[in-house]
């Protein structure tokens, strides 16, 4: 088993990045915040335009993270290229929000298994999937490496979110479970939980009388920013002593 050097350690300056879903919203503020920091980023999502409009110095890759075979192939080719993937940034995923029983509509009263399987499959296996593909890469390479997955406060258990409340509680697990098995190799695993972000698709989701509801209950009196979240991303890499850490950024909503 292969364990890593004591002296070896991890910067963000120069750093061979890749993050999914990095295209819009949450994952871009991630992407352009790592590269003001220096890093080389890779952004991975399946919007073609919205990759074509990335800002310059992002390098576009588009292919299907809850594919096997297309996060192995694209991994590979993103090592082949580069010489190696120091971070990998799981931030593709939906949110998705749908009660197990319904009372008000008595036609769909049950959540249907259909889409919450393609909740799971989008949030839980992309996550899987393109860690097992990137671990591979690392370990083969003999590189340390970290693992930043995004999760999400609805991990505690979200009114009306069984699959995607389900989903990120799966992110955590792993996450944990895996700076286990992961650190003797001199990779680190993390995760950034954000609670609720003002992004257009927060403000599209939520009444204005519920972010105001929301703002009035978090101890900073505001939501959150993407650029709160992307600095969190960039703590958890740039610190060689932190892993299996789920970070709660919420403004104190939820402690």
């Amino acid at each position: 088993m292969f364990w890593p050097k004591k002296e070896w350690t991890l910067r963000i300056d120069g750093a061979v990045t890749l993050v999914t879903g990095g295209a819009k919203g949450l994952g871009l503020a991630i992407a352009s915040h790592l590269h003001a920091r220096g890093a080389k980023v890779i952004v991975a999502d399946l919007n073609e335009a919205a990759l074509a409009d990335l800002p310059q110095g992002l390098e576009p890759r588009c292919f299907d993270m809850t594919d096997p075979d297309r996060a192995v192939e694209a991994t590979r080719d993103i090592c082949t290229r580069h010489g190696k993937i120091d971070v990998l940034v799981n931030n593709a995923g939906m949110i998705y929000s749908e009660a197990m029983i319904n009372i008000i509509r008595p036609e769909q009263m049950m959540h249907d298994l259909g889409r919450f399987r393609r909740c799971i499959t989008a949030n839980l296996d992309s996550v899987f999937i393109m860690t097992s593909a990137v671990v591979e890469q690392m370990a083969m390479r003999r590189t340390r490496g970290v693992i930043v997955n995004i999760s999400s406060i609805s991990s505690r258990g979200n009114e009306g979110q069984t699959a995607y409340s389900a989903a990120k509680a799966g992110v955590n697990a792993m996450t944990v479970t895996w700076s286990k098995e992961f650190g003797r190799l001199g990779i680190r695993c993390n995760a950034v939980a954000p609670g609720f972000i003002d992004t257009p698709s927060t403000r599209t989701a939520l009444s204005p009388s519920i972010v105001k509801h929301i703002e009035a209950n978090t101890p900073l009196r505001r939501l959150g920013q993407s650029d709160d979240v992307a600095k969190a991303v960039a703590s958890l890499i740039d610190n060689d002593f932190i892993n299996g850490v789920i970070l709660d950024v919420n403004g104190g909503l939820v402690i």
